[in-house]
């Protein structure tokens, strides 16, 4: 089964190195850019954009997203241009019944776009890193780190804030009910420190759902192994 790896919101394909050195199916994956992050230009609208990674994946049986890849990769399934899905760290969208929830969350993710744009990948990554949500990683190696905020200056402030505003989690559908119709085609894997993810995963239904040991809300930098290790134990569950 070939697999497709999708990387989250400031991320890059290069991210999920230290996993698939420890990959532990038979045929390699690939690691694909999402628009804003050298996969193209971010367009207009969710689903412009989920078209653009349909084709970058075209050819995979699997996709396996992590945050915002994670809920990139809910809508390929959802859209039928994937059979399995293992989702990292996923949100599935905001209830189309909860008006004001998007709205706010629109407002937070163009408070973060506007800072990008006024003030700079270094300012807006200062503050970005120093949320709740990315504390267990002061445990990973300082070097580590190092390299990924490295690779996270080199990316377009303008097109990162144009993918906060057209794929955050604000712009796109509501895929609760996606999981459910698919659930027996769905993983769903989470740090076992990222309570907030943690308690998001144990609400939905999907055949799989697994924890990281030792890891936050971003496995593939805090326990790359054992991400691979349970990404390859969901996909054998899922086909099975």
């Amino acid at each position: 089964m070939r697999c497709a790896l999708i990387h989250g919101f400031a991320g890059a394909p290069a991210n999920w190195g230290d996993v698939i050195d420890r990959w532990q199916l038979p045929e390699p994956p690939r690691a694909i850019a999402l628009p804003g992050h050298g996969g193209g230009p971010v367009l207009a609208g969710w689903e412009a954009n989920l078209a653009t990674v349909a084709r970058a994946t075209a050819g995979c049986d699997a996709v396996v997203g992590y945050s915002l890849g994670a809920r990139v990769a809910l809508g390929l399934i959802a859209n039928g241009h994937a059979a399995f899905g293992v989702l990292i760290g996923v949100n599935p969208g905001i209830s189309g019944i909860a008006e004001a929830a998007r709205l706010e969350r629109q407002r937070l993710d163009a408070a973060w776009a506007r800072i990008l744009r006024t003030e700079g990948l270094e300012r807006f990554f200062e503050a970005w890193e120093q949320q709740p949500l990315f504390a267990s990683q002061q445990r990973v190696a300082p070097h580590l780190r190092a390299e990924r905020r490295a690779r996270r200056l080199r990316l377009d402030p303008e097109q990162l804030a144009q993918s906060l505003e057209q794929m955050g989690l604000g712009a796109m559908p509501d895929y609760g009910p996606a999981i459910t119709a698919h659930r027996d085609r769905i993983a769903l894997i989470a740090g076992v420190d990222d309570a907030k993810y943690i308690a998001i995963s144990q609400g939905l239904p999907a055949r799989v759902i697994e924890t990281v040991p030792g890891s936050g809300h971003d496995p593939t930098l805090e326990q790359p192994a054992l991400l691979a290790a349970a990404i390859a134990s969901a996909i054998v569950t899922l086909r099975s």
